[in-house]
């Protein structure tokens, strides 16, 4: 315990491990100032009710069946903590970005196509600048109704939707070239854990997801 006393959280990690570290559990972080922030056009929001959405899921699943969605888990470093990016809608609506899969469409080629609408300038590119890394959870929607859960219930055959995150890892610098109705914020992992009246259940249990990975900070 003494020997600990005066590592950092990498060390830490690596005397706990016998000395070795596994490279796939460490990644870099660049400070948020080394990003170019920008503008593009508008997306249209969907403006339903509850019922309608509820309706459109039921339309959709007897059309395509389960509903597939995946979303990425950014960060970039400020204050020397790690903060993730979130998208935020109407002011009041929290989401990492990403959405649903088309028909047949592979889950790192639907993300890639859905960081490139959102958070791109050009939405033709074929996505190669994103590197999608290993999947860091799955969500299960057990019916129309009811909330997602991070398990799939034993007595459930037939489930509604499942979405997954993916740990996208940001290179050194880039643009992100966002939808003017919409926001990307960069939110402390501190004030995301376990908040789910602000940011959801996904999105606060972020936190505990990347609790096995050591970040390397490059401070700018």
């Amino acid at each position: 315990m003494g020997e600990e006393a005066g590592m950092d959280a990498t060390e830490v990690i690596r005397h706990q491990n016998g000395g070795s570290s596994d490279q796939s559990l460490e990644f870099d972080i660049y400070p948020l100032n080394s990003y170019y922030f920008g503008s593009k056009n508008t997306i249209a929001f969907k403006d339903e009710t509850l019922a309608d959405r509820l309706q459109r899921m039921k339309s959709n699943y007897a059309a395509h069946g389960i509903r597939n969605c995946v979303e990425a888990v950014m960060l970039v470093e400020l204050f020397k903590h790690p903060h993730l990016l979130l998208l935020q809608v109407k002011n009041s609506i929290f989401k990492l970005p990403g959405g649903r899969l088309r028909p047949g469409e592979s889950d790192i080629d639907g993300l890639k196509r859905k960081l490139a609408r959102k958070l791109y300038a050009g939405e033709d590119r074929d996505g190669a600048e994103w590197e999608v890394g290993e999947c860091l959870g799955m969500w299960w929607r057990p019916d129309f109704e009811t909330l997602l859960y991070p398990y799939l219930p034993p007595n459930v055959k037939s489930p509604k939707e499942c979405t997954k995150l993916y740990l996208v890892k940001l290179p050194e610098s880039r643009q992100f070239i966002v939808p003017k109705n919409h926001k990307l914020l960069a939110v402390p992992l501190c004030q995301i854990h376990e908040n789910h009246k602000t940011y959801g259940t996904i999105i606060s249990g972020v936190p505990q997801l990347l609790s096995k990975f050591s970040f390397n900070m490059i401070e700018s």
